[in-house]
C-alpha cells in the first residue's frame, strides 16, 4: 500500500493512528514536529503526509504545508492536515493555494473511520 507520514506531537495520537493505518497494510512514518517532519518529508518522499498544525509553534504546520509545495521535489505529495486549531483561533481555516496548500482539512477531534475515507479519497 502506501507511505505514509504522520507528523503530530501528541505522540498517543500518533500511535492510534499508525496503529490504524498499519492495520490497512500502510507503511507509517512518524515525525513529533514540524521541522522534523519537514525534513522526513524531503528525505523519504511519502506517498502521502498527514500533518497537524499546532505542534512546536502554533503555525507550524502551516509552515511545513507552504515549504514542501514550494519544493519541486515535494509539491505533488498529498497532504491532510489534521488539527485542532480552529478551536484555537477565533476563525476558520480550509484549504487555498497560498495560506493553506493541503488537499483536505480534517478538524479534531475526528473518528477513525473519517481518517481511513480522507486517505482512500487522497491516494486514489
Amino acid at each position: 500500500m502506501a507511505k505514509i507520514l504522520l507528523v503530530d506531537d501528541d505522540e498517543d495520537f500518533v500511535e492510534m493512528n499508525k496503529t490504524l493505518l498499519e492495520k490497512e497494510k500502510h507503511t507509517v512514518l512518524t515525525a513529533f514536529n514540524g521541522a522534523d517532519g519537514e525534513a522526513k518529508a524531503i528525505a523519504d518522499k511519502p506517498d502521502l503526509l498527514i500533518l497537524d498544525v499546532m505542534m512546536d509553534t502554533k503555525n507550524a504546520g502551516f509552515k511545513v504545508a507552504r515549504e514542501l509545495r514550494a519544493r519541486p521535489d515535494t509539491k505533488s505529495i498529498p497532504i491532510i492536515m489534521l488539527t485542532g486549531v480552529n478551536q484555537e483561533v477565533p476563525f476558520k481555516f480550509s484549504p487555498d493555494d497560498v495560506w493553506l496548500p493541503v488537499d483536505v482539512f480534517l478538524e479534531k477531534p475526528v473518528k477513525p473511520g473519517q481518517i481511513l475515507a480522507a486517505v482512500k479519497k487522497v491516494l486514489k
